[in-house]
């Protein structure tokens, strides 16, 4: 029985597979002071203590290491579209691109494998790896269009063009699409009521972007109370179309 046991354990201990990896402990030195060269045929001389004294050249283990080149298979917002070849660090690589399989690595075979057909170039659905991402900023926000509350005044392209400036967005008016109802004031029914515009990006990806119209006098005594946090409370559509869903709600969306 003890027989038994003792050959069932080795065959279990010789069947395992041991796990090997690398491991970046390699350090390079160098001698701070360059021991004396001794005489042809004569015993090497005695070195002192200062022969001990290393300096670090280089620790493999805080190393950079270089980029990697992968072909994409299918587009990746922000790195690139099917069959480009993006040079970027390891870690982002392996976990972003290798593991999901959004990528493989850059050998000629899959360079060819995943080019681009002619069909596919001729249907171009982004324009640049970063318009959707632009596309899902412009949608992620509430605009503050702030306009006169003692001037007459008709909304026009170039107001959602200051305020987006004044966000942190640099819009060109040609790219702005107003809704087709004519919006003016100075009217205080219209104050934090919502529509929509459409901002075309690269003349390709269209974002909607959600407005709230609110009134600002050059006069103290005129202006309207502060309300804290307006965005996050919800808002009337100014208009009876093209207000998305997410405009009853307002908790997710982000102050402008």
């Amino acid at each position: 029985m003890l027989k038994n046991i003792c050959v069932t354990q080795l065959n279990l201990l010789k069947s395992a597979t041991s796990l090997q990896q690398q491991v970046r402990t390699t350090f390079v030195l160098k001698r701070k002071y360059e021991p004396l060269l001794h005489k042809t045929n004569e015993k090497p001389r005695r070195m002192r203590a200062k022969h001990f004294i290393y300096e670090l050249v280089e620790d493999t283990l805080v190393k950079k290491r270089p980029n990697l080149e992968v072909v994409l298979k299918t587009f990746v917002e922000g790195v690139g579209d099917k069959g480009d070849v993006v040079s970027m660090k390891p870690h982002f690589v392996y976990n972003k691109l290798l593991l999901p399989g959004l990528a493989t690595y850059k050998t000629p075979e899959n360079m060819a494998k995943y080019a681009k057909t002619e069909a596919e170039k001729s249907s171009v659905q982004h324009s640049s790896a970063y318009a959707q991402r632009t596309v899902n900023m412009l949608e992620s926000i509430v605009l503050a269009v702030i306009m006169n509350k003692d001037e007459p005044w008709v909304l026009e392209p170039w107001h959602i063009k200051a305020s987006l400036r004044k966000a942190g967005f640099h819009c060109k008016e040609e790219c702005i699409t107003l809704p087709k109802e004519r919006i003016e004031g100075p009217d205080l029914r219209k104050e934090n009521k919502e529509f929509c515009c459409t901002i075309t990006i690269n003349k390709l990806e269209q974002a909607k972007l959600r407005c709230r119209i609110h009134h600002w006098s050059t006069d103290p005594s005129e202006r309207l109370p502060y309300v804290l946090e307006h965005w996050k409370l919800p808002a009337e559509p100014l208009l009876d179309v093209g207000l998305p869903e997410a405009a009853a709600t307002n908790e997710s969306a982000k102050p402008v």
